[in-house]
């Protein structure tokens, strides 16, 4: 006679919580205690932020200063608040439902409407990465006296390389990233000491709305392509969807507090250097210099104007805003990939991918700065697929239960998607050669 008996599997111990995980569950339950307590919170706006300072915001902004001076200083104020509020939606969802935007449109949208989207935010995402890629390998051409192809190698490494300190944990890459936004934001900071704006001219064209020409219209639908990025509005519900674990509905109630407050800070931030851009192009090139409309020929008028210096602490932003945002870029797309068709591909793949444009576009010849504007004129026709996602998935109480969005918050939101539309709307009528009131036609 034989007997048998059942193998059980040996007790294991739950892993300890790291430190990261300690210090925000101790926040979490007894609210914040010290600046450390409140930095655990710190990492998805600030990624999500990088989209608002990269390259295509040098190249739009900087045109916008040299040929209209202070005139579109408003432009960037609206477009940093309707990003603000998107992204603070954008997290609300992550942390509520646990589930990111890309997944929420494909549960809940038919498969065709899915698929459309999907292919939408492809081509935005492909926009995005022209405009970042292109940004860092002319960042490097300029300090490195490279050709744009050996520079656009040298970047696809870097950016490689940064994206390879995931594997690490995700707090080393957002602490990577957070010290290239500091860079950029230290950069301009010394560019507005250096060159020092007309405060009062500023101040007044900051909350004074005016598009004096089809130009200034091209500019405005470019500068709100560049704000407001498509991909960061998928990339922050994913940040945030399962980051921290929340107990019960106190501590969701704390976090989405602590989230919104990263997201202010992290986007104020980033408003004040792209209106610092526009400010530093207006005082340097409008007076003398206002055929300015490229990113290389800025730095070269830098050099006699300002010196060495600040020319130097142009590139170093525009380097450090190129390497970060397409490391962003990246990771959203996978985020975008992942959400609607269930699909992974390797990071290396996906960079191979997307930095196949810029390398054709710059071997067949083509002006940087020009791809980089209408990069941005493609992200803003491609935003309203996300955004009205966004109001329909955080208004819904059967998604959100207690946390859907309602009253001045939703109105203030669709408000912001109309103006977005509208702006669109009219640049697509202007492009069909169709006058419009009071402004000429292009």
């Amino acid at each position: 006679m034989t007997s048998s008996t059942e193998t059980l599997p040996p007790h294991t111990d739950p892993a300890p919580p790291t430190r990261f995980e300690a210090t925000a569950q101790s926040a979490l339950t007894h609210g914040i205690r010290s600046p450390r307590s409140l930095l655990v919170f710190a990492g998805p706006a600030v990624i999500a932020s990088i989209a608002y300072v990269d390259p295509g915001n040098f190249a739009t902004n900087i045109q916008a200063g040299s040929s209209l001076g202070y005139t579109l200083l408003w432009v960037v104020v609206l477009a940093n608040l309707i990003a603000m509020l998107f992204q603070a939606l954008s997290a609300r969802l992550g942390i509520v439902t646990g589930t990111n935007l890309a997944e929420l449109c494909r549960i809940h949208f038919p498969r065709p409407v899915t698929l459309t989207m999907w292919i939408a935010s492809e081509a935005a995402s492909m926009a995005t990465d022209l405009a970042e890629f292109l940004g860092a390998a002319l960042g490097l051409s300029l300090l490195l006296h490279l050709g744009m192809i050996p520079a656009m190698v040298l970047a696809a490494i870097i950016t490689y390389a940064v994206l390879l300190l995931e594997n690490g944990g995700f707090r080393k890459l957002e602490w990577v990233i957070a010290a290239l936004v500091a860079t950029i934001s230290l950069c301009y900071l010394a560019e507005i000491i250096i060159a020092p704006p007309h405060w009062a001219d500023a101040l007044r064209h900051t909350v004074t709305p005016e598009l004096p020409n089809a130009n200034a219209l091209t500019l405005a639908v470019g500068i709100i392509g560049a704000t407001i990025m498509p991909h960061a509005i998928y990339l922050h519900s994913g940040l945030t969807q399962r980051r921290i674990t929340v107990r019960n509905e106190t501590e969701r109630t704390r976090l989405l507090r602590f989230s919104n407050i990263e997201t202010i800070t992290a986007l104020t931030i980033a408003g004040l250097v792209n209106m610092a851009m526009m400010t530093m192009a207006a005082t340097v090139f409008h007076i003398g210099h206002s055929d300015v409309s490229e990113i290389e020929t800025a730095w070269r008028t830098l050099i006699p104007l300002l010196g060495q210096g600040a020319a130097l602490v142009f590139l170093i932003s525009l380097i450090a805003s190129g390497i970060s945002s397409s490391v962003v870029g990246t990771m959203a797309g996978q985020v975008v990939m992942q959400g609607f068709i269930r699909r992974h591909i390797p990071i290396w793949v996906r960079r191979l991918v997307t930095m196949a444009p810029a390398f054709i576009i710059i071997s067949l010849g083509a002006n940087a700065t020009t791809s980089l504007i209408l990069s941005q004129v493609v992200l803003s026709l491609t935003l309203p697929v996300p955004m009205l996602a966004l109001l329909i998935f955080t208004r819904r109480t059967d998604i959100m239960g207690r946390y859907a969005v309602r009253g001045p918050i939703f109105t203030l939101a669709a408000t912001g998607a109309t103006i977005v539309l509208l702006l669109n709307g009219v640049l697509l009528l202007q492009a069909m050669g169709l006058t419009i009131p009071g402004l000429p036609n292009t």
